[in-house]
């Protein structure tokens, strides 16, 4: 295992005002989102401050979209939460997956060689062999009360980092590692800290209204592409192109007998991953 990423390691290393300025270590754990909403609804839990980051080393629980296990080698990845508090309308929510896609995706182009890209709705890829393969997911979660507001907003990150090839799980959509990717280890500290910077440097934009939509759409992958997309909650698969998406994220695409759909959830990939 690499050097267990404790509060003094990564305290010296923080460039943020409010993101990971209260930061939590554990060496392993059920699931950190998990973890942070039972903080977060806690007889103290308004007393949490926004930009808590609970990370772990190995998560025992963790999860995907979809409940979708999640799962890396002890100290080979990062694996970590964020609890914040939007102020901005619920309407707006997904708006904190943004921002994470857009976090991790500039950062490890900072530390890395990589151009690094993104799969809607949650997930950052790279090219690699002529193939887009995932590196990284993101788990949102949250509560809403009968405020304007989500009451808190939990977002969840995982990274594959230092995972060896033979290591790596067999997935419908192929996954990868950083260290696969570049042929050597990354640090961890060093991509944990810039991730967590460019994520305080979105948020506090989005805090003020901006949103991170067209950043993040700059760097979505498969649009203007045959697409089949499995919709959450529904059976029936979509199958046409993916023509963008709207100004809360959902997925545009439009089928073979022309009609527009608007996907808020579900999973999206390139149909060519299933044609011979």
């Amino acid at each position: 295992m690499q050097n267990a990423l404790t509060p003094p390691l990564v305290n010296q290393k923080l460039t943020t005002v409010r993101i990971g300025r209260n930061y939590q270590y554990l060496p392993s754990a059920t699931s950190t989102n998990d973890l942070l909403k039972e903080q977060a609804t806690s007889g103290s839990g308004s007393a949490i401050a926004v930009g808590t980051v609970l990370l772990t080393d190995y998560q025992e629980k963790g999860k995907g979209r979809l409940a979708r296990r999640w799962e890396a080698p002890p100290g080979s990845s990062l694996l970590f939460s964020i609890l914040l508090r939007p102020n901005w309308p619920l309407e707006h929510f997904s708006w904190l997956t943004m921002i994470g896609g857009l976090a991790v995706s500039e950062a490890v182009s900072q530390q890395t060689t990589l151009a690094t890209h993104l799969k809607w709705p949650n997930d950052c890829v790279i090219m690699q062999d002529g193939m887009w393969k995932k590196y990284c997911g993101i788990l949102l979660e949250g509560h809403f009360s009968a405020g304007e507001h989500p009451a808190y907003a939990v977002v969840g990150i995982g990274v594959n980092v230092n995972i060896a090839e033979n290591d790596l799980p067999t997935t419908t959509f192929p996954a990868t590692s950083l260290m696969a990717a570049t042929g050597s280890p990354v640090s961890r500290l060093e991509l944990l800290t810039a991730i967590l910077g460019r994520f305080e440097h979105h948020y506090e934009l989005a805090e003020r209204g901006q949103s991170p939509l067209a950043a993040w759409q700059e760097r979505l992958i498969f649009m203007n592409r045959r697409v089949v997309v499995s919709r959450l909650g529904d059976e029936v698969e979509i199958v046409g192109t993916a023509v963008g998406t709207d100004k809360d994220g959902r997925l545009l695409v439009r089928d073979d007998e022309g009609e527009l759909h608007h996907i808020a959830a579900g999973d999206m990939t390139i149909r060519e991953y299933f044609e011979p």
